[in-house]
């Protein structure tokens, strides 16, 4: 899932620490807002990474930022592992803090257990036609790949009534997105629209923000990186596995000998090295050499494999020290949910008083 246009004044925490591991207090100052999130459906993969988990760490000082864990949306298309879905919630939480989210800053929090997200979804369901829903690109794709095509459950092909009620529950202003997620972003400014038309300004019409790499092939070099399709290199994978499926990766198809020429276009192990070597003027030399024939796969291969270890392996650190105080990795998502709790009974109040259902007189 988951450039803000306009400023909008909000509340976020000051912290307080529980151990070693930070977690949110009650004392707000105000600051912008952003909202986004993960379906914890398996540990997070280099793909997420480049296309929002960086961006997450970078913006979390400029922003309040909410994190949402969409257990709710994972269901949808694995309402038959619940357990899965649950298990995963943790270690979805344990990748976003261990890639540098401070939850100081950010606010990560359990999208069943906020009861407004569902009461503002069955609104918007109102606001937005079956026509509408069936064209929208993302939704179609996901359900080809998915094998849901045929048959459709309704929980899936509303999903982007439930993400514009994820992003309107703390009325967020800024989305961090990749590319493919451009259609629900869109669906979502739509009914916000729809809705301030018919009962006044009150929600904030959200904004995309696109990462630089928002899309990551996996390692096949065929589909973006997947859980679902097996392409994905983990941020919890060992350095071992890690060079394994670098191993494993394409290159180029018309090269038969090291020495010769070869070609960088479409060649999957230099689309990752331009996207996470730090010498750029060393993977310039790499390229020529690889061009003219002067250096095999498997040395390009060697390198992107340290290349990745480098960058991975204070995240499995940070993950596993994470890992050894699992209350206090509850213990953040207790007091995330509290506040996203607290932010979005707030917003659904102003969305009841708009729409004139409030009832003020049974209270």
């Amino acid at each position: 899932m988951w450039q803000g246009s306009s400023v909008v004044e909000q509340r976020t925490h000051k912290p307080s620490v529980v151990g070693s591991i930070p977690t949110p207090a009650t004392k707000y100052f105000m600051k912008k807002r952003i909202l986004t999130g993960d379906r914890p459906t398996g540990k997070l993969h280099l793909g997420h990474y480049v296309g929002s988990l960086s961006n997450r760490v970078k913006l979390q000082d400029d922003y309040e930022e909410f994190i949402l864990l969409a257990d709710v949306q994972a269901l949808t298309d694995n309402f038959a592992t619940p357990e899965m879905v649950k298990d995963s919630v943790y270690e979805v939480a344990l990748d976003n803090l261990a890639v540098g989210l401070d939850p100081r800053k950010s606010t990560l929090f359990i999208q069943s257990q906020v009861s407004a997200i569902a009461e503002l979804t069955v609104f918007y369901a109102n606001l937005v036609s079956v026509n509408r829903l069936s064209h929208n690109p993302t939704v179609k794709t996901e359900l080809k790949q998915k094998g849901l095509d045929k048959s459709v459950p309704l929980g899936f092909f509303m999903y982007p009534v439930s993400q514009a009620a994820d992003i309107t529950c703390v009325n967020a202003n800024l989305v961090p997105v990749g590319v493919d997620q451009l259609p629900h972003i869109e669906q979502t400014k739509e009914i916000v629209r729809r809705f301030n038309e018919l009962y006044g300004q009150t929600l904030n019409e959200p904004e995309a923000l696109l990462s630089e790499m928002p899309r990551l092939p996996g390692i096949d070099g065929q589909n973006k990186m997947s859980k679902s399709l097996g392409n994905a290199i983990y941020l919890a994978d060992d350095a071992e596995t890690i060079k394994q499926k670098v191993m494993k990766m394409y290159t180029d198809p018309t090269r038969i000998h090291a020495t010769d020429p070869g070609h960088l276009e479409g060649n999957t192990v230099f689309i990752y090295l331009d996207t996470f070597e730090k010498d750029r003027e060393g993977l310039e030399g790499l390229k020529k050499d690889y061009v003219e024939g002067k250096v095999g796969d498997v040395v390009v291969k060697e390198r992107l494999a340290t290349v990745l270890n480098e960058l991975l392996e204070p995240i499995r650190i940070r993950r596993q020290e994470l890992a050894s105080h699992p209350d206090e990795v509850w213990s953040i998502l207790r007091e995330g949910t509290a506040k996203a709790n607290e932010v979005s009974q707030e917003v659904l109040a102003k969305v009841k008083e708009a729409m004139k259902i409030d009832y003020p007189q049974i209270r």
